[in-house]
């Protein structure tokens, strides 16, 4: 399988949440070997969108000649997207924000109803491709939290979508809180051993993996112990 990982954390491969898709993808590995490219955004030349819509009429042809339109291939050439990166506001980090608003290429100025919604008609054929969240945030609780990033991920990806959300996710590059979050991680091994098998991961094991490490109190009382 093709499968891009598109890294939001300015943090690169040292990110918290970068831990949690790391192990994923160990255990996507162990059903097959599938070739994986990482794409750091923070490293990428992409100027913002001007809104101008002349890709969106001209056949996807935009006026940034930048990195985005080898993104933009890479993308259409994997047959599984990952969205890799820590909550920002309730949200993707700039960079990775800048990224998903210049995809506006693959889409066309027509719209045509889908559903109880209206949608842009696609001007490349990515039925292939199946969308994968991964997102970790820095607080104890999930609810409250991870809802507009994922309302978002729905409405950009309304098909063949999965989303994984973490909480307390600084633990994970923490070596003294090996003794959970190292199951933890076992987890969400399991969760990528069980995506590649069936294309799906289950609601029990999403929940599972959604719910705190330690004790919401317990967290909130170490990160404020070491406020300085």
């Amino acid at each position: 399988m093709q499968i891009l990982v598109i890294n939001g954390s300015p943090k690169r491969e040292k990110s918290d949440t970068f831990q949690i898709t790391r192990a994923f993808l160990d255990g996507m590995n162990e059903v097959s070997q599938n070739d994986i490219k990482i794409i750091n955004a923070i490293d990428k030349n992409i100027e913002y969108c001007s809104g101008c819509f002349s890709c969106m009429r001209n056949g996807g042809e935009c006026i940034h000649k930048d990195d985005m339109r080898g993104i933009l291939e890479e993308i259409l050439q994997s047959n599984l997207l990952i969205w890799s990166y820590p909550l920002y506001c309730y949200g993707m980090p700039a960079p990775l924000k800048a990224l998903l608003d210049r995809t506006l290429p693959l889409s066309s100025m027509a719209m045509h109803k889908v559903g109880d919604r209206y949608e842009h008609v696609a001007q490349a054929d990515f039925s292939h491709l199946r969308y994968l969240m991964i997102c970790g945030c820095g607080f104890p609780n999930s609810e409250h939290n991870f809802e507009p990033a994922a309302a978002q991920f729905k409405l950009c990806f309304p098909n063949n979508h999965t989303m994984i959300t973490v909480p307390e996710s600084p633990m994970f590059n923490a070596p003294e809180a090996q003794v959970v979050t190292a199951p933890r991680l076992e987890l969400i091994k399991r969760a990528g051993k069980e995506y590649a098998e069936s294309g799906t991961v289950s609601k029990e094991m999403l929940k599972e993996i959604n719910t705190p490490m330690i004790p919401k109190e317990q967290y909130a009382k170490i990160v404020n112990g070491t406020v300085k």
